[in-house]
């Protein structure tokens, strides 16, 4: 078999070019400061104390350049350590950091098993890595042991029902090439994979598509040696079995149950979130924030003073949809949504510009505060459940 770290040095992923730095930044969930605010630490982090970061198994560096440069531009002090076996790989996370200039960034070539001894850290990013450890659950454990108190981790484990017939094959192909080196057994799953039957579950399934976008895609997703995936009960397992808690899933509408069908009374909400993730059937992946299993971390409330950051620059267009009463058009993950918000909610939309505060929103909406506390949360509900807004200060003056 070919080891995780032979795989990662013969074809580093995901596939990144340095170069492309100067034209994009690769954005995404977890691990937006945003996010992390509004998940881990109410919206309310105290942005001038340096944060402590972990970019576990970084790979090519998406986190690590995400986190590193949305920090930078919003002039907030940060130390990121980042750990990956891959030397192939860290040399392009390194690359891409000098492409932007980025500092404050320590690089080591190691295990995240080790996590513990360069820590402890506010926060830990770990995507796409858990899954493919022997044992994921001392994964886990091993950066359950690196978070400092108040910390969290941002996370991402693959799932398996959006990942159908991505499984067998990858059996498969693990007893036909046995000892071959890398390169050939890339070459031969490619021709393999080319001529599948129409009806293969790999080929009628709509959601995997890593394998078109570059060699390193195809073997991640085909040719891995060590991949398991996290269903979301095995998700609540392995966290109540290495000391963390679940804060939230970053797209909680997903897991929603009486978003699909009416949820039958008495069913906990793990049930209710499994069932879910079955009837959705597109999931390939999880993302959420993980809190020390013995905090009790709340989430944000309504206060007038939190600031709702959203990604879209003007939302003047959108507040003229919901006065409408037309529906706001998503992509969510795999899933295409029709969002509709009460028409009362329009002034509110408008007003939302990432920098007012809640109660600013409620002046320049002309709303006074009992009217906007009963308004306010059907907006922020729906949107927040979508993972389209999140509460955080950073950046703003304080």
């Amino acid at each position: 078999m070919v080891s995780v770290k032979e795989q990662y040095e013969a074809y580093p992923y995901p596939d990144r070019d340095p170069a492309d730095e100067a034209k994009r930044l690769v954005m995404g969930s977890p691990s937006h400061p945003f996010e992390m605010d509004h998940w881990l630490w109410r919206g309310q982090r105290d942005w001038t104390q340096p944060l402590r970061v972990l970019v576990a198994g970084g790979g090519t560096g998406d986190a690590l350049i995400q986190l590193a440069q949305v920090m930078t531009s919003a002039g907030a002090p940060y130390e990121i350590t980042y750990i990956d076996l891959s030397k192939a790989s860290r040399a392009i996370a390194e690359a891409r950091a000098e492409a932007r200039g980025l500092t404050g960034i320590t690089f080591v070539t190691g295990s995240l098993l080790d996590a513990a001894d360069h820590g402890p850290f506010d926060y830990i990013d770990c995507c796409g890595v858990l899954h493919h450890l022997p044992d994921p659950t001392a994964g886990f454990a091993a950066l359950r042991a690196a978070v400092a108190p108040g910390g969290g981790m941002g996370f991402m484990v693959y799932a398996p029902y959006g990942r159908s017939g991505v499984y067998p094959l990858q059996q498969a192909f693990a007893a036909l090439f046995e000892g071959l080196d890398p390169q050939v057994r890339l070459h031969r799953a490619k021709e393999i994979v080319k001529g599948l039957p129409e009806g293969h579950p790999f080929r009628a399934n709509l959601n995997v598509n890593d394998h078109r976008v570059s060699d390193a895609g195809f073997y991640d997703l085909l040719l891995h040696g060590q991949d398991t995936p996290f269903d979301v009960a095995k998700v609540f397992e392995t966290c109540a079995a290495s000391g963390w808690r679940l804060q939230s899933f970053c797209v909680p509408a997903q897991y929603d149950l009486s978003r699909i069908v009416s949820r039958p009374a008495g069913m906990d909400d793990v049930t209710a979130m499994a069932t879910a993730e079955k009837l959705r059937g597109t999931m390939k992946k999880h993302f959420g924030y993980l809190v020390p299993d013995d905090e009790d971390r709340p989430l944000p409330g309504g206060e007038s003073h939190l600031v709702p950051r959203i990604a879209i620059r003007d939302m003047r267009p959108l507040a003229k949809m919901v006065a409408q009463g037309r529906v706001l058009p998503l992509t969510i993950v795999e899933q295409k949504v029709q969002l509709k918000l009460p028409r009362e909610t329009a002034p509110l939309v408008a007003a939302i510009d990432s920098r007012r505060s809640l109660g600013e929103i409620a002046v320049v909406a002309g709303m006074d505060p009992l009217r906007f506390n009963m308004v306010w949360p059907k907006l922020a509900r729906e949107f927040i459940a979508h993972g389209i807004l999140h509460y955080s200060s950073l950046g703003l003056p304080r």
